[in-house]
């Protein structure tokens, strides 16, 4: 089995090692499971021999999931990653995992800090569920929406990243005029008032920059996002969320 890191110590009396991807039992007779590619392939990366077994447990007998074995982890969809708390070998498995870039991970945790959220988002983690709430269909849920796309968070967590994100614009971006988008929050705003009708002249007058600096701003903007003119601006931004 793969190891989550050579240096996890296991909590199991007598495990030699982390658990890694692992081949699932047979299925009990009367079982169907939908075609191969109608489902979901997962990787479940666990820190010790109870925890891998049970998250096994849980998603064996669903059609839904395809298990993975080592040998194949590299080609799920998804790596789901099974953990007390977030601690180093636990940032040191997302850091590896983040380089496939075919595959998207989900955490299941038992205990979740305030603080491990900036690391969840670095590693490109894009679910997280507590492992008290972990029954067969929230893990099923969890990892089909993984699958498609998807972010899946506890409402509370929902609620400290946007606390989080708001803080990030106060304290760092907004002094420094960006923004978390492809637009910097001066060419945002000129955007936006390009939206709302006005001409140059009517943005300088409102933004306090010179004719010739709206004119080099949305130039700028043009060129770097390979835009036609100021109405394929417009949409361009709106589409993406950028205004």
């Amino acid at each position: 089995m793969t190891m989550i890191t050579k240096e996890v110590t296991p909590t199991v009396p007598g495990a030699g090692r982390s658990r890694g991807p692992s081949v699932p039992e047979q299925r009990t007779e009367g079982t169907q499971a939908s075609p191969r590619g109608g489902r979901v392939s997962v990787a479940v990366y666990a820190e010790d021999l109870i925890l891998q077994t049970g998250m096994v447990h849980q998603l064996r007998m669903r059609p839904e999931i395809e298990l993975i074995s080592e040998e194949e982890a590299d080609r799920a969809q998804v790596s789901l990653v099974v953990v007390d708390m977030v601690n180093e070998p636990t940032v040191q498995l997302l850091h590896r995992l983040q380089r496939n870039t075919a595959t998207r991970t989900g955490l299941v945790v038992g205990f979740f800090e305030t603080g491990a959220l900036q690391t969840l988002i670095e590693y490109g983690v894009a679910a997280v569920l507590r492992r008290g709430e972990a029954d067969q269909d929230r893990l099923v849920h969890l990892v089909t929406a993984i699958a498609k796309g998807e972010g899946v968070l506890p409402g509370d967590l929902l609620g400290k990243l946007l606390d989080h994100v708001s803080s990030l614009h106060r304290t760092v971006l907004d002094p420094r005029g960006l923004s978390l988008s492809t637009l910097t929050a001066r060419e945002a705003e000129m955007i936006r008032l390009v939206s709302e009708g006005y001409g140059t002249a009517e943005i300088a007058q409102k933004t306090s920059y010179s004719e010739r600096t709206v004119k080099n701003v949305l130039h700028e903007v043009a060129a770097r996002l390979e835009l036609r003119n100021r109405a394929h601006a417009v949409g361009y931004a709106m589409r993406h969320g950028l205004i």
